[in-house]
């Protein structure tokens, strides 16, 4: 079979053959699944492919010439969508059993992929073989055949199956000379743009009017300033998924908030300690780069690379110990403001005394815990109030507060409305 790509360039002159019996080896030994490797055109490449990398079932349905056309097509439309979205793929083949592909990739230059799975989810029954029969129709096998090679491929549930991928495509890369870092960079861009989509249909449900939603900036400097890179993207994402519902399409706006975006993610890294003329530096060679960006999806993963870059600046920064210290506070009040939190409370959960608590967070966030407490218990309480039928005394208590009237008086202290008033002129009928 050809090892060679559309380029020209042999598979067998970029990763050898040990290499190869490396990962496939300790593949092997924590998962039990043997590897195929296919060229870019869906060919195997047997040199490089497990000894019994064909379970009986699959040597039965190639023997058919229909069967064999059949899967290579299953392996080009699983290589096509790997490729493209940078990450591994899995699903049901032609013939019924699971199938997984990573892609083999050197830096812009797709190679082919790598296959394994070929199992099945559940154990064998009636439902299973009817389901098999049918997706065989038009090749002549034996039905008493089929069911014999059917009852022997192992079973294997979805989720081993996807711890199976996510070791292997590391396991690969780390013991190949190949260059994974187009390919981390189309993963990143293919997961991100798949939470950007599950966030601008959650804005469907919200405030559609609002032109640029002010108050994600205050959370992700927050994040920024304490180093938490994890909720950090969280939050970006949620911003560029309002910003691209409310201007979608518009790349060049796009720039331009996120231009603005890096003033915001600087000054959030100037109040965690960073140097201002570092930052200054840093925000000439972004806006520069950004300019040079011509799709959507590469400047929203671009954004998020910056952010890690301002994070790990923040880190560095001779203020980091003591966002360190204020990071458990913040996080225990997330995941807590239904409760009727005091400062004693805090205190306590995150081993500081009130006073020290309360110098570090003016000190660090620039305000005082009440305020940082009392905006969480709000923006909940405003997701609700347009996302459920909940009247507002209910609401009033799942925000942890326990009296509808000092509720009412502190949402519109804060948005200059009643609840009720926030929710008619807000939620779509």
């Amino acid at each position: 079979m050809s090892k060679k790509t559309t380029t020209g360039i042999q598979i067998k002159d970029l990763f050898s053959k040990e290499q190869c019996k490396k990962v496939e080896t300790a593949f092997m030994r924590n998962f039990q699944m043997s590897l195929e490797m296919t060229d870019i055109g869906g060919q195997e490449i047997r040199s490089f492919c497990s000894p019994k990398c064909h379970p009986a079932f699959c040597k039965r349905i190639r023997t058919s010439k229909t069967g064999l056309h059949r899967c290579r097509q299953d392996r080009l439309r699983s290589l096509n969508i790997s490729i493209e979205t940078g990450q591994p793929y899995i699903t049901v083949c032609h013939a019924g059993i699971v199938l997984g592909c990573v892609p083999v990739m050197d830096g812009n230059l797709p190679l082919g992929g790598l296959f394994f799975g070929k199992s099945v989810w559940e154990p064998f029954d009636e439902d299973l073989e009817s389901d098999v029969q049918k997706r065989l129709r038009g090749l002549r096998f034996g039905a008493a055949d089929i069911h014999d090679a059917l009852r022997q491929l192992p079973v294997v549930s979805a989720r081993r199956i996807h711890e199976a991928a996510e070791f292997l495509y590391i396991l690969f890369y780390q013991n190949t000379d190949l260059d994974p870092q187009v390919i981390q960079w189309r993963r990143q861009r293919s997961m991100q743009q798949s939470r950007i989509s599950e966030v601008i249909q959650e804005t469907k449900l919200l405030d559609a009017t609002e032109t640029y939603p002010y108050e994600l900036e205050c959370q992700l400097i927050a994040k920024v300033k304490i180093g938490d890179r994890t909720g950090a993207k969280e939050i970006l994402n949620s911003l560029l998924g309002r910003i691209l519902f409310n201007n979608p399409g518009n790349i060049n706006l796009l720039k331009a908030r996120l231009v603005e975006l890096l003033s915001v993610l600087s000054r959030a890294a100037a109040m965690g300690g960073v140097d201002i003329n570092i930052l200054l530096n840093k925000n000439l060679g972004y806006i520069n780069k950004v300019l040079t960006i011509d799709t959507q999806e590469d400047i929203c993963v671009w954004i998020s690379h910056a952010l890690d870059e301002f994070i790990e600046s923040v880190y560095t920064s001779q203020d980091a110990r003591k966002m360190q210290q204020l990071k458990p506070a913040l996080e225990f009040m997330q995941y807590n403001y239904e409760h009727p939190l005091t400062l004693p409370d805090i205190a306590k959960a995150v081993h500081l005394s009130v006073s020290r608590l309360a110098h570090l967070f003016r000190e660090q966030m620039g305000v005082t815990i009440v305020d940082y407490l009392t905006n969480i218990r709000i923006n909940h309480a405003k997701r609700m109030l347009l996302t459920t039928d909940n009247n507002c005394t209910r609401i009033c208590y799942e925000v942890g507060y326990n009296n509808q009237s000092y509720f009412t008086r502190v949402f519109k202290q804060t948005t200059g409305l009643t609840p009720r008033q926030f929710r008619n002129q807000n939620k779509r009928k």
